[in-house]
């Protein structure tokens, strides 16, 4: 099950969603380390916390999976958001000096091959800044949140991940330490339980928050993918795709969500 971009505003815009951005607010500006002048995208759902880092920024990109969906960002001004696919960004190499993923590495098709698109796109000693929703933790076993949809991924699932894609792990934290629940009296009291867990138990936070840096060192194998996936833009509901699902080529097939496989 992956995430829609309208249920992920929806779910930010609730109170529930307000408290969980600012938890992992505090857990990002704990590793944020500064890089003036930076380049910066986003990749998954990451425009709550854009908002925020970015504007230090010389330049940000906001890059949403295709099987998400896309929204305008910023509000105001030009657009700089994109629906891509995220194993083939539309960025030459080393063009990047940071990315923030959020919502993406648990809901990728091959976590691998995006990270190391990732670090293709990242400049020598680039950043790499993972949110992802805790295998030990309560938020990854409900999904009333969009933290309990997706793989989620243990600290030494993601260690071993970094360093098979050459990144080397650096500044760990973690975030969501109170419950996930819409109960008005508990979301009162979420600063006292953020602080609490925090401290007592983090082993049980809702996402574990880690950054990494592009590792030079190393060769990496070439390995060819056995396919290529083209995504074409569509509107839903799809009538018009049904209707003309008979002028499609032979060698080609259309999915529902709008993709379409050579």
């Amino acid at each position: 099950m992956k995430n829609d971009i309208v249920d992920l505003k929806s779910f930010y815009a609730s109170t529930l969603g307000r408290l969980a951005d600012r938890s992992i607010a505090m857990a990002l500006a704990s590793v944020w380390a500064e890089m003036p002048e930076e380049r910066l995208i986003g990749l998954g759902f990451t425009l709550p916390w854009l908002d925020r880092f970015a504007a230090d920024a010389e330049r940000s990109l906001a890059f949403m999976p295709a099987g998400q969906g896309a929204t305008r960002w910023p509000l105001k001004g030009p657009s700089s958001a994109a629906l891509v696919f995220e194993e083939e960004l539309p960025l030459v190499d080393a063009s990047i000096d940071r990315v923030l993923l959020v919502h993406a590495l648990e809901h990728a098709e091959n976590p691998r091959e995006m990270l190391m698109e990732l670090w293709r796109v990242l400049a020598p000693g680039g950043r790499l800044v993972i949110v992802v929703p805790n295998r030990r933790g309560m938020w990854a076993r409900f999904e009333h949140t969009p933290f309990g949809t997706g793989r989620p991924f243990s600290r030494g699932q993601i260690t071993a991940l970094l360093r098979e894609t050459n990144f080397t792990p650096g500044a760990w934290t973690d975030a969501l330490h109170f419950p996930p629940s819409e109960t008005g009296w508990i979301m009162k009291l979420h600063a006292l339980l953020e602080r609490t867990g925090r401290r007592f138990w983090p082993i049980f936070a809702g996402v574990i928050v880690v950054e990494a840096q592009k590792r030079l060192y190393q060769g990496l194998p070439v390995a060819a993918r056995a396919s290529r996936r083209v995504f074409v833009p569509v509107l839903a509901p799809q009538g018009a795709t049904t209707r003309n699902a008979g002028n499609l080529s032979p060698g080609a097939s259309t999915r529902a969500n709008g993709s379409r496989e050579a």
